[in-house]
């Protein structure tokens, strides 16, 4: 009897942990891939569309940068190992020979004039390395998370939006309605050309990198005889969390709430997994690129957490 009750406490999280495997069969599959090109390892700031964020990138052909001695996470400004040990010994020689008796310039300066002379260099050392260590902001390039900039069903389009970057991150972008209808119409054409199996048209939508996870996922369903079709893809709300420029290219972070009917069929047409008439709502945070004067295509798509 305890085993039973056990068994049946389980279930409501099997059922949760098993919902993605057999719900997200739309393109990508719910998965996270793709390269943001410097950016494919920073999670993108959390929106109103997604509070919670991305879920970190799965598979991408981006290396990862290596880390190299005395650096810090990503998006800290690094810290020079030169100054930070001559300035903090200077500091700490200066303090303890005054606490001795004994000036940091002992032996050539004397008396109070040479006392004023360590005050004021350390005050401007500790306020140096203050700024530099505690005071600094993260050299990121993250666009406004502020507000809900829908850009999908409302009468008057959106502001132009700029994905910020603070001093030392890549310079951002200002993203306009003509771009968030861009975006838009790539959700729609994307899943529908995922739908059909054209992978002709998804090479005009997408990148290379993204055309193959896409080629390879097409190709699991034709071996196991099946087909994923969504229709009906209705944008509900998206919020810009960065837009930035980096090596000629320039990047748009997205995230989308979507809705849409997700149905896997077999050969015979019969369903396997889904529904052709209910919808589901997913959201997802897409990344877009562009050569600079060329049009947006998909480079990335990550989970919401």
């Amino acid at each position: 009897m305890k085993h039973t009750k056990f068994v049946i406490a389980l279930l409501p999280a099997l059922a949760i942990a098993l919902a993605p495997a057999l719900a997200d069969a739309r393109a990508l599959g719910g998965s996270s891939a793709g390269s943001r090109g410097g950016m494919t390892y920073s999670a993108p700031p959390s929106t109103n569309t997604a509070p919670s964020g991305a879920a970190p990138m799965q598979r991408s052909m981006t290396a990862p940068t290596a880390p190299t001695s005395g650096s810090t996470a990503p998006g800290m400004a690094p810290r020079s190992s030169f100054g930070g040990g001559f300035m903090g010994g200077l500091i700490g020689g200066g303090i303890i020979g005054m606490m001795m008796g004994n000036g940091l310039f002992h032996g050539g300066f004397g008396g109070m004039f040479g006392l004023l002379i360590q005050l004021v260099l350390v005050f401007f050392v500790a306020r140096w390395l203050f700024r530099t260590f505690l005071g600094g902001s993260p050299v990121t390039a993250q666009g406004p998370a502020q507000g809900v900039n829908m850009f999908m069903g409302q009468n008057a389009p959106p502001p132009p939006m700029g994905g910020g970057g603070s001093a030392g991150g890549p310079p951002p972008i200002t993203i306009g309605p003509q771009d968030y209808q861009q975006f838009e119409q790539l959700l729609q054409g994307i899943q529908a050309a995922w739908s059909a199996q054209d992978l002709n048209g998804l090479r005009a939508m997408v990148t290379p990198e993204m055309l193959s996870y896409f080629n390879e996922q097409l190709s699991e369903q034709a071996s196991r005889g099946v087909r994923n079709i969504v229709g009906d893809v209705r944008l509900q709300s998206g919020d810009l969390a960065q837009a930035w420029a980096e090596r000629g290219a320039e990047y748009a972070t997205v995230a989308m709430r979507f809705s849409m009917t997700d149905v896997t069929v077999d050969r015979a047409n019969r369903v396997v997994d889904g529904s052709a008439t209910e919808h589901v709502t997913a959201t997802e945070i897409w990344t877009f690129m562009r050569a600079r004067g060329g049009h947006w295509v998909l480079s990335a798509i990550q989970q919401a957490r």
